[in-house]
């Protein structure tokens, strides 16, 4: 249940409208299927499968205006990429598990398995508007089609979809696409930063760099000083950003960046993202310093214990 954002109008690229989360057509499946820890993203312990206590009987957050105030962050950043709407009306046809409880257990076994396929048709969306990967279109078509398929059928065959190995074949399309976008990025001096893939960055000091066409798959970003740095068509895959500063940074033709990845970073009205994306709601005007890591959303660690490197997806790394 991600916080809104500030935009007037229609997002541009909203070509994707099935993979934005539609809260008003799901059941509250985000605030029920995950575990959540006690920590800096998350205010109590919750068991999968168990009701947030803050989720109303019509599947609205009750605190959903102050979540960061109250110390539910995590939810601010979290993305199902319309995975919620989808098992609550599609796959089940509108039932919902509270007035059909019977359906609870599989619409809670099926949900993260959409929320997979869904992410992956994010990304090959995008990687079919990108020029430089025409060649492989063709295969990223293919793949597309197949997995919007597996979204269409009933909760058990999703139940058998093999996510692991979905994964893994996009995988290779994505990988291949990146190459082939970030190829067109004169080599120079960005060659020293060119190869980031799963690097450790954390709270590293690249304000200014010059990371254009740089492959960042599954870096961990968090807490980096990213300001005023150049990241076009950088490859932004699973990167953690987890509360890096990215007031002035240049994101406007980053590769594989995700709503999501945003939301849980620092920026102000300076920070320049891909037109498909939005400025989150959070973020400092122009100017304007940031109250600290409590204020990042989830990213930094609020002086409680060092930050932990969380399990990642294994798309882009």
């Amino acid at each position: 249940m991600s916080e809104s954002h500030d935009h007037a109008a229609p997002l541009p690229g909203a070509g994707r409208p099935g993979l934005r989360a539609d809260c008003e057509r799901c059941f509250g499946l985000c605030c029920v299927v995950p575990a959540f820890t006690a920590s800096a993203d998350f205010a109590v312990d919750k068991a999968a499968g168990q009701a947030c206590p803050n989720l109303q009987q019509d599947f609205r957050c009750g605190i959903h205006r102050d979540l960061r105030q109250r110390g539910f962050p995590g939810c601010t950043v979290y993305d199902c990429f319309g995975a919620g709407q989808q098992v609550s009306q599609v796959t089940f046809g509108g039932q919902d598990w509270r007035r059909a409880p019977h359906t609870a257990k599989q619409m809670f076994e099926v949900f993260p398995i959409m929320r997979h396929l869904h992410e992956l048709l994010w990304y090959l969306t995008e990687a079919l508007t990108m020029p430089p990967a025409r060649p492989l279109h063709g295969e990223l078509r293919r793949a597309l089609d197949e997995i919007d398929a597996l979204t269409r059928t009933g909760p058990d065959a999703l139940a058998d979809v093999d996510v692991a190995a979905r994964r893994r074949d996009v995988n290779v399309l994505l990988q291949r696409a990146s190459e082939l976008v970030r190829a067109r990025v004169p080599r120079g001096r960005t060659n020293r930063r060119a190869e980031q893939r799963g690097a450790d960055l954390i709270g590293a000091n690249l304000r200014g760099a010059d990371l254009r066409g740089a492959n960042l798959r599954g870096a961990y970003l968090i807490g980096t000083d990213l300001r005023g740095a150049d990241l076009g068509v950088a490859d932004l895959t699973g990167a953690d950003l987890r509360g890096a500063d990215l007031r002035g940074a240049d994101l406007s033709e980053s590769i594989f960046l995700t709503q999501s990845q945003l939301d849980a970073a620092k920026g102000d009205a300076t920070t320049k993202v891909p037109p498909s994306l939005a400025h989150p709601a959070h973020w400092a005007p122009s100017g304007t310093p940031h109250a600290g890591p409590a204020a990042s959303g989830g990213a930094a660690p609020r002086n409680r214990a060092p930050v932990s490197r969380r399990s990642r997806r294994n798309t882009g790394r």
